[in-house]
């Protein structure tokens, strides 16, 4: 009898080493140098000198003096980095606020308007969001001149936050529309039934209910808005409304006389509102996906 139980046992702890070692080499070892790459970003920033890629041999301020000075690479001066920041969060906040504002009113027009061609209308929009703005560059540049939103600093900023918006509106839209089909009618009925008007229900009755869904929206909108590098990079001419992720590419093409410590103490000063962003949203990221709320 005894025997007979201990093989169940084994192939029981074979299994469970069997599948330890299968995540460690799917999830674990592919993380390895991405963790490396943020520990030299790290150890870069505050040290005069790395060794061995990660390990610094002192601890220095020295490579964070672009947050009081100007910043010079090579025999050229940029901008300073506070106007660059105001620039890069205008350009996020606006695509993000845009972003929610068209995307909750179009996937509740999805979600409970019948009208003729909605499923075209569905079908189209996955189908738009699978082109890349590459392609629009031409279109997008006549556009914009078209409109006088082209060579006027903070006006072609704010064009580019149009075109940024827009290219990110469908599948936001698209995304919201499965929290809005997750809300009951009894719930909206009620509202009007009460004395409200349709815009009014969607307002204050549907609105709160869907604040997982707008928070994603909004925190992927915002990232995108951050990150966005190549529209800045093709109608920005001015150095004064540069971003940061076009600031970070031309100090990378003083490669002669680049001070890396200064440009990896940059690019973490770049990445740390993602990190809290994804630090703080946490919670409501884990409990959503594309049809609703989990529960």
């Amino acid at each position: 009898m005894v025997r007979r139980e201990v093989k169940p046992i084994k192939g029981y702890i074979i299994r469970r080493i069997l599948k330890y070692i299968v995540i460690l080499v799917v999830a674990v070892i592919p993380l390895i140098p991405i963790w490396c790459m943020y520990l030299w970003l790290i150890s870069q920033s505050f040290s005069g000198k790395v060794i061995l890629g990660i390990l610094p041999t002192d601890f220095t301020l020295h490579n964070w003096r672009f947050l009081w000075s100007p910043i010079k690479m090579g025999l050229k001066e940029y901008p300073n980095i506070w106007p660059v920041l105001l620039n890069t969060l205008y350009l996020a906040l606006g695509t993000s606020g845009f972003v929610v504002l068209i995307s909750t009113l179009g996937g509740y027009a999805l979600s409970r308007m019948e009208f003729k061609g909605r499923t075209q209308l569905m079908e189209f929009v996955i189908a738009l969001h699978a082109f890349p703005a590459v392609i629009l560059l031409i279109a997008m540049f006549i556009i914009l001149n078209k409109l006088g939103l082209y060579g006027k600093g903070l006006i072609t900023l704010t064009g580019i936050i149009l075109v940024k918006a827009g290219l990110e509106c469908p599948m936001a839209s698209w995304i919201i529309k499965g929290f809005f089909d997750t809300i009951p009618w009894d719930i909206e009925w009620a509202a009007l039934v009460d004395g409200c008007s349709r815009i009014t229900a969607w307002r204050r009755v549907i609105l709160p209910l869907i604040l997982p869904g707008i928070g994603a929206i909004a925190i992927f909108s915002f990232l995108s808005g951050w990150s966005e590098f190549l529209l800045v990079f093709t109608y920005v001419k001015d150095e004064a409304y540069y971003t940061l992720p076009v600031l970070i590419y031309h100090l990378i093409g003083e490669f002669k006389f680049i001070d890396w410590g200064m440009l990896a103490a940059i690019a973490l000063f770049y990445a740390i509102p993602t990190i809290i962003f994804f630090t703080t949203s946490q919670k409501i990221l884990l409990r959503i996906y594309v049809g609703g709320v989990k529960g």
